[in-house]
């Protein structure tokens, strides 16, 4: 075999079969991706308790949440932008540790002024964390089962949200104090940033875009020898020469990609981040919107803190099954229309939840509730899996970021737009209002391209 025909290291990686270090990567990474879930999940039912506890105006609570959100928004950027300069592995651990600790802390808040603060800095760490993890594993996953790996490291949110409820059904009613014990127990990340620090491998392709080529080769070398193509003891395997790239590169050979925000409206990808940014701003609203606010909206209708509670978990409890119907359906019908269905049936879901929490029926609330969440996470999952794959690895970070980042803005304003449109017309108004935003992202979402099996851009 001559050097020509090697293959490089991103195509050894992609040929591989799913391995025990793969397992380990989307664990470690899922494993944050759930404490960022349980953090999120965790200040609906702060503020639910905040609103009996503190007597705050629902407007002055709504303002904590959307400071989480903005924080989001600006993490989401800048940690594209670092895991594009500094690496993946590393700004992942960094925004870990930062959002951990700000949780801990906000437990002390004495005044919503304060606690909002804190829940801006838990927001940057959060922003840039998940981003950043969804491109880590999606540059390890084998490209045929890319995109349902990616649906699975998604589908730890759902276990973060349901730990949230637990916590929120089982914590935060235990006491007046309820809401500070649980705050403590969301400084966990902190604790698994030393984890992920020193045991999960950086990007073999962020590596090689920095000259690190020793580093990469042996990464790569690590993973073959999991699924048995190589022998440790062999000496060291040949290198790919590039002009044998399976698939093509969308980089002319000798001009250097461009970087950054200004890269991601370059001629060759501006339709592309155009389509996801507007996908994520519409996912972002209505989500958030509906989610936040879900355990006080109970509360609002008539019915006991603790009870309302009870239905959170069990309409929590749908997440699960939504991600496991979207991490099959990428890989078969594809992202495109994956995502797509997902989010009509997340309209339709809400319509009909916004008339059931109208006539206080409780097979209502949860039937649709139960569908609401089972469509839409379903559909988290199938965005997070495209987005990574829209760019190439200069650009990756940066586009999944800047992506996320404009996404926060939308979910900045929903928790603000809840208590004006209840005024407007109620929680019918409500979710109708978010059921037309989940359309018009399905049709966003249609100017996708389909990138089901394809490898990624180099």
């Amino acid at each position: 075999m001559t050097s020509a025909t090697l293959l490089s290291r991103t195509q050894r990686l992609d040929d591989l079969p799913f391995t025990r270090r793969h397992g380990s990567l989307l664990g470690g990474s899922g494993i944050g991706w759930a404490l960022d879930a349980f953090d999120v999940g965790l200040i609906s039912f702060v503020l639910a308790q905040l609103s009996v506890t503190w007597d705050s105006h629902p407007a002055a609570l709504s303002w904590v949440a959307s400071a989480g959100f903005a924080g989001m928004a600006i993490g989401a950027a800048v940690g594209g932008l670092l895991a594009d300069r500094l690496g993946r592995k590393q700004v992942f651990a960094l925004t870990l540790l930062l959002y951990g600790l700000a949780t801990g802390f906000s437990a002390l808040s004495m005044t919503v002024g304060v606690l909002l603060v804190f829940r801006f800095i838990v927001g940057l760490g959060l922003g840039a964390e998940l981003p950043v993890a969804s491109t880590l594993v999606s540059e390890f996953a084998p490209r045929r089962i890319r995109g349902r790996i990616v649906v699975i490291l998604e589908a730890f949110w759902a276990v973060g949200w349901l730990g949230a409820a637990v916590v929120g059904y089982f914590v935060i009613p235990s006491s007046v104090d309820g809401w500070r014990w649980a705050l403590l127990i969301g400084a966990a990340p902190a604790l698994w940033a030393v984890f992920v620090r020193f045991r999960m491998p950086e990007s073999v392709r962020f590596l090689e875009s920095k000259g690190r080529h020793a580093e990469a080769e042996a990464i790569v070398r690590r993973f073959e020898v999991s699924a048995g193509v190589v022998n440790p003891e062999a000496g060291e395997p040949g290198i790919a020469a590039r002009s044998a790239t399976r698939g093509g590169s969308d980089v002319v050979p000798g001009q250097k990609a461009a970087s950054g925000i200004s890269g991601l409206f370059a001629p060759r990808w501006r339709r592309r981040t155009i389509a996801i940014w507007s996908v994520w701003f519409l996912v972002n609203f209505a989500y958030y919107g509906a989610f936040i606010w879900l355990p006080t909206l109970l509360v609002s209708a008539g019915f006991p803190l603790v009870r309302s509670f009870e239905f959170t978990l069990i309409i929590t409890l749908a997440q699960l099954p939504g991600y496991a119907a979207s991490a099959y359906l990428v890989e078969k019908w594809g992202r495109r229309i994956t995502l797509s269905t997902f989010l009509l049936g997340s309209a339709a879901s809400a319509a009909a939840f916004g008339f059931g929490a109208v006539s206080g029926s409780e097979l209502q609330i949860i039937v649709f509730g139960m569908l609401l969440s089972f469509f839409n996470l379903g559909a988290w999952g199938a965005l997070y899996a495209v987005t990574p794959e829209l760019y190439p690895t200069a650009l990756r970070g940066s586009g999944a970021g800047a992506a996320a980042g404009f996404g926060r803005i939308a979910s900045i304003l929903a928790p603000l737009s809840v208590p004006p449109l209840l005024l407007l017309g109620g929680p019918a108004t409500l979710f109708v209002v978010f059921a037309i935003v989940f359309v018009l992202g399905a049709v966003a979402a249609f100017a996708l391209p389909e990138l089901k099996g394809q490898a990624l851009p180099e």
